[in-house]
């Protein structure tokens, strides 16, 4: 770009790790722009008598930082060429709207590079990762090395805590450095959670947050069950784990699916957690399995849901409007069946899976076969079918096969599941209702029959019912 004016951004830290390239730049500028005269950093400036122009004003009087990026970098174009000298290693956040606005103005742009607060306030700290406060922070890991730039003040620093306790033991020491008048830093080592209880804030404060090892961590997240669920099917790991497979885990799945139903009926806020965690433990081990096969991985999985989400959504996450929860629902199925390719109802009544428990199934089915259409007014106008197949079955068990008395008895159950959908009713609960009250009454029976001195297997089923209109009773 043959341009007339140019634009340097010239980084300054600490004194002593100011750069040649910078100084020159800054010490040398026809005209100086200074971020902020409220850093420690801008001392050299300060000192050596400089003439500046200073961005404090801007920082005072815009309500908020897209408008104070543009802003300054309109004042920064406004003239000839110019010396941005920012704080600490570089003005990321500005970059994009100082570099639109250079370029509209035919300014060249020139970026140096610096060392940053992280760097100069802990020099040996060479790996690991360097964040700003002034950002949200990401997903972290405690098995490296944190540093964060920027803890301009307690309420960053309370943020800040608040964040990484999710992830560190309260009692870990972490060490704060603070550039002090002179250019120096001075620094403080306390638990994390004093984070925001010190004294003393400004934007080129640090934290250091030295690694944890994974054992010894307070917190466990999703990324850490996926390490771990790696580690107990590697070479040295778990025989067990080691050994399982796609096929092998299905029951394991299907009884924690139902353990899990058990922990939300029970209402146990820290059962339901555990049994949340066991069927995750099963959706990770499905995931690595594949990631080991070369097949898939836990962030297609994570992958395929959001996009499967944001397109069955689009009255959140686009410009479709529903008035209620109903239009809601069918906006989800239509799309469903439109993504599988599902154009007749028959297809989707084929789709839902057999594996499926046989109740759920059959209420699946026929619901679906509702929204076609096909269905009773009521559980009334669908009662009469119900007697009807009882007497059918009644028929089959006095002259028919033993296929005649299975497909009849089905069809019972079947239109059981109808005036129970009918109803308003789930015909899974209700079945699982009737089996509890039997177990309970039956429990009952053999403690009365014990009372009396009889044992329930002694009892001939005459006995026994006697003990059992007992307790119905």
């Amino acid at each position: 770009m043959n341009s007339a004016h140019t634009l340097t951004i010239a980084p300054l830290s600490a004194p002593e790790t100011l750069t040649e390239a910078a100084k020159v730049a800054i010490f040398t500028a026809d005209k100086l722009f200074l971020q902020t005269i409220a850093s420690p950093c801008a001392r050299p400036v300060l000192d050596a008598g400089l003439p500046y122009t200073a961005m404090d004003d801007l920082y005072e009087s815009c309500v908020d930082f897209e408008e104070l990026n543009r802003q300054i970098a309109e004042r920064l174009t406004a003239g000839g060429s110019c010396v941005y000298a920012v704080m600490g290693g570089g003005c990321y956040a500005q970059l994009p709207a100082i570099r639109a606005q250079a370029a509209e103005r035919s300014f060249a742009l020139r970026v140096l590079p610096g060392v940053g607060y992280a760097a100069a306030a802990f020099p040996e700290v060479q790996e690991g990762l360097r964040l700003t406060a002034s950002e949200p922070l990401p997903r972290l890991n405690p098995g490296l090395d944190l540093t964060i730039e920027e803890l301009h003040s307690s309420i960053a620093a309370a943020e800040c805590k608040l964040r990484l306790l999710e992830y560190y033991p309260s009692e870990h020491l972490v060490s704060l450095a603070t550039l002090g008048a002179d250019g120096c830093y001075t620094y403080q080592t306390f638990p994390l959670q004093d984070l925001d209880r010190q004294s003393h804030y400004h934007a080129a404060s640090v934290i250091f947050v030295p690694r944890v090892a994974f054992e010894g961590l307070d917190h466990y997240g999703y990324d850490e069950l996926v390490t771990v669920v790696e580690r107990l099917r590697a070479p040295n790991g778990c025989h067990w784990d080691r050994e399982q497979t796609h096929q092998t885990l299905k029951r394991s799945l299907l009884e924690e699916c139902y353990e899990l139903l058990d922990a939300i009926n029970e209402g146990d806020d820290a059962h339901l957690a555990e049994e949340l965690g066991d069927v995750l433990l099963q959706v990770v081990l499905h995931a690595v399995i594949a990631a080991e096969q070369g097949r898939f991985s836990e962030r297609d999985v994570a992958d395929g849901l959001v996009k499967k989400l944001l397109y069955r959504h689009p009255h959140v996450f686009g410009d479709v409007t529903v008035q209620s929860t109903e239009e809601a629902l069918r906006n989800w199925e239509a799309l469903k069946q439109k993504e599988r390719g599902q154009s007749t109802v028959a297809s989707s009544l084929q789709s839902i899976p057999r594996s499926f428990p046989a109740l759920i199934r059959c209420d699946k089915v026929q619901r679906r076969a509702s929204k076609a259409g096909f269905d009773w007014a009521g559980a009334r106008e669908a009662f009469p079918i119900l007697p009807g197949e009882v007497r059918e079955l009644e028929e089959a068990m006095a002259h028919g096969s033993g296929a005649e008395v299975e497909e009849e008895l089905g069809d019972v159950l079947f239109s059981a599941v109808n005036i129970a959908r009918l109803l308003g009713m789930d015909a899974e609960e209700l079945l699982q209702r009737s089996t509890d009250k039997f177990v309970a009454r039956y429990a009952k029976m053999e403690a009365l029959a014990r009372e009396e001195g009889h044992n329930i297997h002694d009892l001939s089923f005459i006995e026994q019912d006697r003990y059992w209109q007992q307790i119905k009773k």
